[in-house]
């Protein structure tokens, strides 16, 4: 009989349910594909039940079926409202159906007993792991990710005792050790990350590279998305540079790609030295971190005062902390790109191309120089919000006058 109903809800699912989603997706009417899916949830926990099964076993079988149809995304993207609000009500359940007082009454027993579910539990993940050719770090944080009783335990152990299968003292105190084991794991996981990886993986720290060849003119400190496009058209044009990066895996990587670049700390002199800084001509700071990034520039400007020092700023303050050390050439990583996609925009909107492109350009220019002016202010929030806000009704006049000149055609054309 039992197996008789699972056959029948599976089938269906495989079948019929599906056609009938067809049908109903046809209508484009989202909240019938919402109904008739909560229709398929309710009418196999009905199923399950006539038999004699649980309610939630039906609804479980469900949304398996749900999943291997086609309409998955779909489903999710119409669920994802109840999600949260069934999510802290199924916690709020686990949390009445635990019965604390037994805690407190045998303690050590309960302890225990969690312990042994941990241990066991986490000891067949890491094997499990293992035997999936995970390497040993990523098998123990599987193992410390997921020790804790499932969920479905809560459903087994209420369905046991009201089969008489299971007395109701035992179903109590197993129902607290799953519990107490699902508190557990955010603790496992959170001691996983902070200690125990860093301490069994810790290995001794990797020497910085050998620069082979230190009499390139260029050199690239930080050799991420930014720094290897500025190496990438150097390269092709036949300008030799040295490119340092400090993040070892990312010196790996770029030379997986045939890149040229090496493993060390721009900002200690005896790597610049080995760079070849005191024979270069130019260096290119486009290192990430803006702390480092200053360091750098610092060290290059007192040190070897003859490079023309290039630098990326992140953000404005980047910036201004970077022309108050007097690089020679600076840009704002997104500020260009940034523009274009604005004059594209316009011009998307139906603005005349030139127009779009000199309202870029007068607007580039512009904050170039509100950037020059508020360096002496930066210091202070309060003259540096007044002196944006100036610079807004400066560039809001600008921009106006532009739109109020005629476009005026090349000879020969057309206005």
């Amino acid at each position: 009989r039992f197996l008789s109903a699972v056959a029948v809800l599976i089938l269906g699912g495989r079948y019929l349910v599906r056609h009938l989603l067809r049908l109903v997706a046809a209508t484009g009417i989202q909240e019938v594909f919402t109904a008739a899916s909560l229709l398929v949830v309710l009418g196999s926990a009905l199923l399950m039940h006539s038999v004699g099964l649980s309610m939630a076993l039906g609804a479980f079988l469900a949304g398996v079926l749900l999943a291997e149809s086609e309409f998955r995304h779909e489903l999710e993207a119409n669920i994802q409202p109840f999600k949260g609000l069934l999510l802290g009500l199924f916690f709020i359940a686990v949390g009445m159906s635990a019965n604390i007082g037994l805690l407190g009454d045998s303690p050590m027993p309960m302890l225990l007993a969690t312990l042994i579910l941990l241990l066991t539990k986490g000891s067949i993940l890491y094997l499990i792991g293992r035997l999936q050719k995970m390497g040993t770090r990523a098998a123990r944080c599987f193992a410390f990710s997921l020790p804790q009783g499932g969920e479905f335990a809560f459903v087994l152990f209420t369905a046991a005792t009201g089969y008489g299968l299971l007395p109701r003292n035992r179903a109590d105190e197993l129902i607290l050790v799953v519990t107490l084991s699902m508190i557990a794991t955010p603790i496992l996981a959170m001691i996983n990350d902070r200690w125990l990886t860093p301490w069994l993986d810790r290995s001794p720290p990797r020497p910085f590279d050998n620069i082979e060849d230190s009499h390139a003119p260029v050199i690239i400190a930080g050799f991420g998305r930014f720094g290897q496009a500025t190496g990438r058209l150097l390269r092709v044009r036949g300008v030799a540079f040295t490119a340092l990066d400090s993040d070892a895996a990312q010196v790996d990587l770029v030379r997986r790609f045939g890149n040229r670049a090496y493993y060390g700390d721009a900002s200690r002199l005896d790597l610049l030295e080995a760079a070849g800084a005191a024979r270069a001509r130019i260096f290119v700071l486009a290192i990430d971190d803006v702390e480092t990034s200053i360091r750098v520039a610092e060290l290059v400007r007192k040190r070897f005062s003859h490079l023309r020092l290039i630098a990326r700023a992140r953000n404005r303050y980047h910036a201004h902390r970077l022309m108050d050390i007097g690089v020679d050439y600076l840009v704002r990583e997104v500020f260009l790109s940034a523009m274009d996609v604005a004059r594209e925009t316009l011009a998307q909107l139906g603005a005349d191309p030139e127009q779009a492109r000199n309202a870029a350009e007068t607007f580039r220019k512009h904050d170039e120089h509100t950037l020059a002016r508020q360096q002496a202010v930066y210091h202070s929030e309060e003259q540096l919000v007044e002196s944006a806000r100036q610079a807004v009704q400066e560039l809001e006049q600008l921009l106006r006058t532009d739109a109020e000149t005629p476009v005026v055609a090349p000879t020969g054309g057309r206005s």
